[in-house]
């Protein structure tokens, strides 16, 4: 029972936890050293901050507990990438990826235990939505990933991009509150430019971004301009046409000055034609603008099948044509199931 009773201390911003040591009548300023030993030193235990008294401690201990995720599950694949599986407090898993490449050292993160929004060629989607996940859950995905990167490459984490399990629009302010410690200097002092959001495109959400005037960048899940195919792939097409995610992006623009990056599979006999690549590029002059043709990895013997190389030939020439940015992404983490759409927690399933 007395756990129960317990409060998660990273809940508590620094002024409350100011606050909190004041009512025991501890000093004001022990709230400084005890927040930076849970932020930026991600410390895990209370017994651990060396300075604080042995009595402060026991204090915290009978009335706080820090609920720190523990990689449950770790897979190496052959090209370098490694797929974490993490449990939470609560048991639920999720997972996350570290992507190596030459330049970069890149962390994918989740943002939900699940996923709601039934993408058909998505496996994560397959899963039931069970929670949205804690800022601090999110901010420890990417000390993990940030520990791997130093162990096991001897390099730094250069970039993260919000495209493990879930939606992060439908999480929103918990995604916010990561994105600004991870970003803070009292956290990991990544810099804003260096993290992506991607979104299957929720325009009511993409203009609170614009609002809210976020300094990291946009990408979104298209894989089709056109309404009747996107709506088969992403049944949130329904209620967020093509054309209002051009309204909301045209917004996003005129607020933010930011260009918006595409994400795009290109999939056999569904939208592999001219005319889908024509209709592409239409979308793409709506504001400044580039695309990842993504490759795809299939998530069983299904209907989505990896379009041919001659077809992604044709999408390149008349992206290129249209004076469009088109880079083609090489999926990574194929063999341990981290590449993109492929998160589904195997491992639980």
């Amino acid at each position: 029972m007395q756990a129960e009773k317990k409060q998660d201390i990273r809940k508590l911003t620094l002024e409350e936890l100011e606050a909190y040591f004041l009512s025991v009548g501890e000093k004001k300023f022990r709230a400084k050293q005890v927040y930076e030993w849970l932020w930026n030193k991600s410390l895990k235990n209370f017994d651990e901050m060396s300075n604080i008294s042995k009595s402060t401690r026991e204090i915290l201990k009978e009335n706080f507990t820090i609920n720190h995720i523990l990689v449950d599950q770790f897979q190496r694949s052959t090209d370098g990438t490694i797929k974490n599986a993490v449990k939470l407090y609560d048991n639920n898993i999720v997972e996350s990826v570290l992507i190596p490449t030459s330049k970069r050292i890149t962390a994918c993160v989740s943002s939900q235990v699940g996923c709601s929004l039934d993408c058909n060629f998505c496996a994560t989607a397959r899963l039931k939505r069970m929670r949205n996940l804690n800022p601090d859950e999110i901010y420890d995905q990417v000390v993990a990933i940030q520990e791997e990167a130093s162990l096991y490459f001897d390099r730094p984490l250069t970039n993260i991009v919000f495209m493990g399990m879930g939606e992060p629009l439908l999480n929103y302010q918990n995604v916010l509150s990561a994105i600004d410690k991870i970003c803070s200097p009292e956290g990991l002092g990544i810099s804003p430019r260096r993290i992506t959001l991607s979104t299957v495109g929720i325009g009511k959400m993409i203009r609170k971004l614009a609002d809210d005037e976020v300094k990291f960048n946009l990408a979104l899940s298209l894989h089709s301009a056109i309404n009747e195919t996107r709506t088969r792939l992403m049944p949130i097409n329904e209620t967020n046409t093509v054309e209002d995610l051009a309204q909301a992006l045209k917004y996003w623009y005129s607020k933010t000055k930011r260009k918006v990056t595409y994400e795009y599979v290109i999939w056999d006999g569904i939208n592999d034609d001219e005319k889908h690549a024509r209709a592409l590029a239409k979308f793409c002059k709506h504001i400044p603008s580039k695309v990842n043709i993504i490759q795809y990895n299939p998530i069983d013997e299904g209907e989505f099948r990896q379009a041919s190389q001659d077809k992604i030939d044709l999408y390149l020439s008349i992206l290129e044509g249209s004076g469009i940015i088109a880079n083609v992404r090489k999926s990574r983490g194929q063999d341990i199931d981290a590449a993109c759409g492929q998160l589904a927690n195997k491992n639980e399933l």
